[in-house]
């Protein structure tokens, strides 16, 4: 009896090692779930847009020039100041100084006095000349006219003396105007010796042209703040009016020919607390090429956005500022839509996880439109059902997986 009941012992000890090595076994070799991140398919609004960063611009430019070559005075206004058209004085330009003369040139110019005095007594004493045979044709013309009245010379003589007093006379005038001629030629030589000094010595005021602002607006930059001398066309300040401002942002290309004139745009990253609503109004006919951040070349094309919302919503914009723009290519309500981390290439065809129970189950769908962070389900999956994110190479068809819990 008491060796039957070691031999009981024995087998209950061994059947229950048995037991628990064979648990042992059947949990070593058990599947296990892979931890993986889900979500579901749901119904909500697609909006698939492209985006790149862009710059304000004021419409209307207004390049501010020179209109004569001259010297601009120092340009008081400053970028920001309101201008009103017709009004606002931009800035000031007088004659240039004349330039400083070599010793050469000096003794010319002071020849050239010397000769002009010489030319001007010799006028002098041609007009004492002409007036001193003014004088004896008028006293023959006296004479003659009262021995005419005496019958004592012809008529034809007197006719003589009359008109030898009248070119006497023109002789007088001719040399009053050499006179004049002359004088003129003096100050023309005495003016070659003038020297800068003595210019800003003796010009107390300003004789200058005022350029005046063109349009009503602010100061977009200043070109030419300092005083110097300027040639006629040089660019002195730019006007523009920062009420009316338009977006340009250059696309690449491949973009740009699936945006259109009329599309929605959203005005993102500007430095206000809301987006801004635009409008795109133009898309540039001609592409160029453009070196990205990378060294890449890319062809760009600038696209012209129109804001629509009102100014005082985006007032503190100002010209060439910075700005994100997201064109509107797509939209649409009640969409069946899935994120774009969840799809996978599947020979031609895109695929999913789909989560059924406790497995991962491959299905192929059909997807429409899609952005950078959605796409559109067209079929293959219904809403509310489970897909797993970003799907790694543990993921294969009937695989155990558990939800990663954060």
């Amino acid at each position: 009896m008491q060796k039957l009941n070691v031999k009981i012992r024995r087998a209950i000890f061994w059947l229950f090692a048995g037991l628990i090595v064979l648990a042992g076994m059947v949990f070593a070799f058990k599947p296990r779930a892979i931890y993986v991140d889900l979500a579901a398919a749901e119904i909500g609004t697609l909006t698939v847009t492209v985006s790149e960063e862009g710059e304000t611009e004021v419409r209307d430019v207004y390049e501010l020039s020179s209109p004569i070559m001259g010297r601009v005075l120092r340009i008081d206004v400053e970028a920001g100041d309101p201008v009103v058209a017709a009004e606002t004085v931009v800035a000031r330009i007088e004659p240039t100084d004349p330039s400083f003369l070599d010793l050469r040139t000096e003794e010319e110019a002071r020849a050239a006095v010397k000769a002009a005095n010489a030319m001007l007594e010799l006028a002098k004493a041609q007009l004492e000349e002409a007036k001193s045979e003014q004088e004896f044709a008028q006293a023959e013309l006296e004479r003659a006219i009262r021995l005419v009245d005496r019958k004592l010379i012809s008529q034809h003589e007197l006719d003589q003396a009359e008109k030898n007093y009248k070119t006497k006379s023109a002789s007088v005038s001719t040399a009053i105007a050499g006179i004049r001629a002359r004088e003129s030629e003096l100050a023309q030589a005495k003016a070659r010796l003038v020297t800068p000094i003595e210019i800003q010595e003796s010009t107390k005021e300003c004789k200058c042209l005022s350029v005046y602002a063109p349009i009503t607006g602010k100061i977009l930059r200043v070109l030419h703040e300092s005083e110097g001398v300027v040639k006629a066309g040089d660019l002195l300040v730019e006007i523009g009016n920062t009420a009316d401002l338009e977006i340009v942002v250059d696309f690449l290309s491949v973009d740009a020919v699936q945006i259109q004139p009329g599309q929605r745009v959203v005005i993102n990253e500007w430095g206000g607390p809301e987006s801004i609503k635009g409008i795109v109004k133009k898309v540039e006919p001609f592409g160029y090429t453009k070196t990205s951040s990378l060294g890449i070349d890319e062809q760009r094309v600038d696209v012209i956005i129109d804001l629509v919302d009102p100014h005082e919503k985006w007032q503190p914009l100002g010209h060439g500022y910075q700005v994100d723009a997201s064109v509107i290519l797509w939209e649409q309500d009640n969409v069946l839509k899935l994120p774009i981390t969840a799809l996978f290439r599947e020979g031609e065809e895109w695929a999913v996880f789909v989560v059924e129970g406790r497995k991962a189950k491959l299905r192929k769908i059909k997807i429409g439109q899609r952005n950078s962070f959605e796409a559109q389900i067209i079929s293959g999956i219904k809403a509310g059902e489970l897909v797993v994110l970003h799907p790694s190479n543990q993921i294969q068809d009937n695989v155990f997986v558990a939800k990663r819990e954060l």
